[in-house]
C-alpha cells in the first residue's frame, strides 16, 4: 500500500514538473519571439538606410501613446502624420471630439515626431449649420497645430441626402475647401476604393482581404452605388474648382492600377499629388520598368505613406514588428534592386536614385504638407 502511494505521489510530481517546464518554455519562447528581428538579418541595414533619410510617413492612424512606439519613432528618425477619420461603421471612429483630444495629446507627447491631420463630421451634412460648424471646428484645430484635413470614402460611397449619394463636389463643401486653402493647409482626399471593391471578386488582388474583414465597403452586386468613375470625377471637379487648394489623393489617388491616369492627372492638375499608403503592393505587381519610370517621372508628386495603425487594444510589440517590417520592405523595394517577396511572388526592387528617394520619403511631404 505504501509502495502504491509513493508511486502515485511520484507520478503526480513528474506530471507537475512537466507542466511547469512547459509553462516556463512557453514564456521563454514568447520572450524570444518578442525580441526576435522582424525579418532576416538584412532588415537592420534596410531600416538603418531608411532612418538615415529622416523619413516622413504621411498616412498613419494612431489611437494611443506608448513609450515603445515613441522609441521606434526616435530610433528611425521618423515623423508621421496621424490622420483622423469619421466612420459610423467603426465604434472608435464615431466621435470626432474625442479623436481630436486624443490625437492632440499624442502630438504633444511625441517630441515633434507626430503631426495631426484632422477632419470634419460629414454625417452632419443635413444640419442647416453644417458648413459653418465644420469651418469653425477646422479653424480651431488649425490653431491647435493641425496641418491637413481628411475627406474620406463615406463621401461618395455611403452618406446620402434626399436619397442621393453626397459627392465631394457638393456645393456645401465648397466654402470648407476655400477655408482650408486660405489657411494654407492640405486636403488629404480618400475618394473611391480599389477596382476590386466594385467586383468581380478577385482573391489575388492586394485589397481583397480588406473586404473580407470590412464587407460594408464591398460594393459588388449592390444596387444604386455610384461608379468609381463618378466618384473620381467629383473629386476632379474639386481640383478644377479650387486651383489654390493642395490635394493629396491618398492610396495612389484610388487609381492604383492605372499609372498612366495618375500621370495624366498630374499634368492636368498642378495642385494634385498622391501618397502610396496601402497601395505599395500595386506598384510591386506593376511591370517593373513602368513602375520605375512612373516614380522617376513623377518624383515631385509622390509622397510616402503606409496606412499603418496602432489601435487602442493593439499588442504593441506585434504592431511595432509590423511597422518595422513594412518600412524595411518598402525601402528595399524602392531603394534597391534586391528581390522582395509578396504573396509568393519574388519582385525585383526599383533601385530609384537617391535624389528621388529623398523626395518620396521626405521633401515631397514637406512641400505638399507645410509644417512637416
Amino acid at each position: 500500500m505504501k509502495l502504491v502511494s509513493r508511486c502515485l505521489l511520484l507520478s503526480v510530481a513528474v506530471v507537475a514538473a512537466a507542466l511547469l517546464s512547459s509553462s516556463v518554455l512557453k514564456r521563454l519562447t514568447a520572450v524570444s519571439a518578442a525580441s526576435r528581428p522582424v525579418e532576416d538579418n538584412s532588415t537592420h541595414q534596410e531600416l538603418k538606410a531608411f532612418a538615415a533619410i529622416q523619413p516622413i510617413d504621411v498616412h498613419v492612424h494612431i489611437f494611443k501613446t506608448d513609450p515603445a512606439f515613441q522609441g521606434l519613432l526616435e530610433h528611425l528618425n521618423l515623423k508621421v502624420l496621424d490622420i483622423l477619420v469619421m466612420d459610423d461603421t467603426t465604434p472608435y471612429r464615431r466621435q470626432l471630439s474625442s479623436q481630436v483630444t486624443d490625437a492632440l495629446a499624442l502630438v504633444r507627447a511625441s517630441h515633434g515626431h507626430v503631426a495631426l491631420c484632422t477632419t470634419f463630421d460629414p454625417y452632419q451634412f443635413e444640419n442647416p449649420h453644417f458648413t459653418s460648424d465644420a469651418i469653425r471646428q477646422l479653424n480651431d484645430n488649425f490653431a491647435q497645430g493641425a496641418l491637413a484635413v481628411k475627406i474620406w470614402k463615406n463621401i461618395g460611397m455611403e452618406i446620402k441626402h434626399e436619397g442621393k449619394f453626397v459627392m465631394a463636389d457638393d456645393p456645401k463643401f465648397q466654402l470648407i475647401y476655400q477655408d482650408i486653402a486660405k489657411h494654407g493647409k492640405t486636403l488629404m482626399s480618400h475618394q473611391a476604393e480599389p477596382d476590386v471593391a466594385w467586383g468581380p471578386p478577385d482573391p489575388a488582388d492586394p485589397s481583397w482581404s480588406y473586404y473580407q474583414e470590412n464587407p460594408q465597403w464591398l460594393l459588388y452586386n449592390k444596387p444604386g452605388i455610384p461608379s468609381k468613375q463618378q466618384i473620381l470625377e467629383a473629386r476632379d471637379d474639386v481640383l478644377a474648382s479650387n486651383p489654390k487648394l493642395r490635394m493629396v489623393g491618398v492610396h495612389l489617388g484610388s487609381m492604383e492600377k492605372n499609372l498612366d491616369s495618375i500621370t495624366a492627372h498630374f499634368k492636368r492638375y498642378p495642385n494634385f499629388a498622391v501618397d502610396t499608403a496601402g497601395r505599395m503592393e500595386y506598384l510591386m505587381l506593376a511591370p517593373r520598368d513602368k513602375a520605375r519610370a512612373f516614380m522617376v517621372e513623377n518624383q515631385d508628386r509622390v509622397l510616402y505613406g503606409t496606412d499603418l495603425d496602432l489601435l487602442a487594444d493593439a499588442n504593441v510589440q506585434e504592431t511595432l514588428n509590423e511597422w518595422q517590417s513594412t518600412y524595411a520592405r518598402d525601402w528595399k523595394f524602392l531603394a534597391t534592386d534586391q528581390m522582395v517577396e509578396y504573396n509568393g511572388k519574388h519582385i525585383r526592387g526599383l533601385l530609384l536614385p537617391h535624389a528621388v528617394l529623398r523626395k518620396i520619403f521626405r521633401t515631397n511631404a514637406q512641400h505638399w504638407i507645410p509644417g512637416l
